[in-house]
């Protein structure tokens, strides 16, 4: 499971009430548990689907904030629903922030949520601080949205150390090639580092 950067300031409080969720998967038990966990931070507008059929027909009427997506929904896989969301040209759905819910979180299947486009994957059973701090985390982050012909949703690189090592040139725009130049300015003194990396107070 990707872990967000303890660097990246959260905010200390976010109203909820305005937002739109869809909650998706094939277990009533596990909608209304999604469905709870939600009214409990404030979310009063929720639609909940038990199938990807079912999802698909309201994002093309309905636009939706927030997406909690099973892993396996029965007629197909979370995976596949999210790949179908990115590319579906449904604005502005297609970029709506998706968190995919599993309760086998080995590499793999990890690693083939974070390449469907997902923004989070969330291990089951479901823990409500969890599932806050990573709202939290979407609210506050700007992370570009990539599409190219392999892949489209948010930015899969949570932190940039470097370009790799096999693409001397990188694969973005952005991104520099791997010949730094020499340092300009004085070091940066040990107090203006550390406020640099202030840790942030969450309020749950």
């Amino acid at each position: 499971m990707v872990t967000p950067p303890s660097s990246q300031p959260l905010p200390s409080r976010i109203n909820l009430r305005s937002i739109k969720a869809l909650c998706i998967d094939a277990n009533a038990q596990g909608l209304d548990i999604l469905s709870q966990t939600l009214l409990g931070f404030g979310v009063d507008r929720i639609i909940r689907a038990l199938s990807a059929e079912e999802a698909k027909a309201i994002l093309q009427k309905e636009t939706i904030d927030l997406i909690l997506c099973d892993a396996q929904l029965g007629d197909e896989s979370g995976n596949d629903f999210v790949r179908w969301l990115r590319r579906s040209q449904l604005e502005p759905n297609c970029h709506a922030p998706v968190f995919v819910l599993t309760g086998h979180a080995l590499a793999h299947e990890v690693a083939n949520a974070r390449d469907c486009g997902s923004s989070f994957v969330i291990t089951k059973p479901l823990s409500p601080a969890v599932l806050m701090q990573r709202i939290l985390w979407v609210a506050a982050a700007d992370r570009p949205f990539i599409e190219c012909d392999n892949y489209m949703g948010p930015d899969r690189r949570f932190k940039f150390e470097g370009v790799p090592a096999d693409v001397p040139a990188g694969r973005r725009k952005g991104d520099g090639g791997t010949n730094l130049g020499l340092p300009t300015g004085a070091n940066m003194s040990q107090e203006e580092l550390d406020g640099m990396v202030k840790p942030q107070k969450l309020s749950l």
